[in-house]
């Protein structure tokens, strides 16, 4: 692996202190590290963790770095950049959707690393790995890719309807798409660290039954919240996601609540 950037790779918008964990955060498919800003806000004003967002290449500041298409090899990449930035803080992870399994391979690249493991896993929006399914979203011509990103409600309409915006949007969405369809989790890979898995009631991709496979690929303990909303929950939930992670990371005798 090349030499690697953390500051090119993990955003910190709220900075808290030394004094609490740090809690890494991972974006869906074609999205970027802004969309996590105000869950930022929310962990600070918790005083729970302190957030680094990762920034995936191909979008806002790192639009002319090319996208990656493998999970590992984007997972290696963030590891690199944790690793780089340890200061004795414990790290915990949280993914929503495609970011929910690359946390996961980040998590299992650290475990295996025996470095600086993850504390906890916490996962949004997404199937077990232990669900696979075949999907084929990256081969779809724009149109498809267009039509998903409508289902999913993750993109304002109008903002689909300009076409630089849209290049914008869908180039490194089927990507990431790529990376997301043609990983392949091998069940002999199995955390050791607890597991939360967050849901949406009505997610039209994610069923909480899926969801609460999570506890298969862990040899930790195990937790599913179900919240109100489809895929995108997250953004009418934030306030509500940072007080349980608070209190999950509190449990965990990290800091005092």
């Amino acid at each position: 692996m090349s030499s690697v950037d953390p500051a090119a790779w993990l955003r910190r918008y709220h900075p808290v202190g030394d004094k609490v964990p740090r809690l890494i955060c991972f974006p869906h498919a074609g999205g970027s590290a802004s969309y996590y800003f105000p869950f930022s806000g929310a962990m600070a004003a918790t005083g729970a963790a302190e957030v680094s967002v990762v920034q995936y290449p191909g979008r806002q500041d790192r639009h002319k770095e090319p996208c990656l298409t493998d999970l590992r090899e984007m997972a290696a990449y963030v590891v690199e950049s944790v690793v780089a930035t340890d200061d004795g803080r414990p790290v915990s992870l949280f993914g929503h959707s495609m970011g929910a399994l690359l946390a996961f391979e980040v998590a299992l690249q650290l475990q295996e690393r025996a470095v600086l493991p993850a504390d906890q896993l916490f996962v949004s929006g997404r199937r077990s790995p232990s669900r696979p399914r075949s999907e084929n979203v990256h081969l779809r011509d724009e149109q498809g890719l267009l039509r998903e990103v409508r289902e999913l409600n993750g993109t304002g309409s109008s903002m689909l309807d300009d076409p630089d915006v849209r290049e914008m949007i869908l180039r490194p969405m089927r990507a990431d798409y790529r990376a997301l369809e043609t990983h392949r989790y091998s069940p002999t890979r199995r955390l050791q660290a607890p597991i939360t898995a967050f849901v949406g009631d009505s997610d039209p991709r994610t069923s909480v039954d899926d969801a609460g496979q999570w506890g298969a690929v862990t040899s930790g303990d195990f937790d599913l919240q179900v919240l109100p909303g489809g895929h995108f929950y997250l953004v009418e939930q934030w306030t509500t996601v940072a007080e349980l992670l608070g209190r999950k990371l509190a449990d965990a005798g990290r800091i005092p609540l």
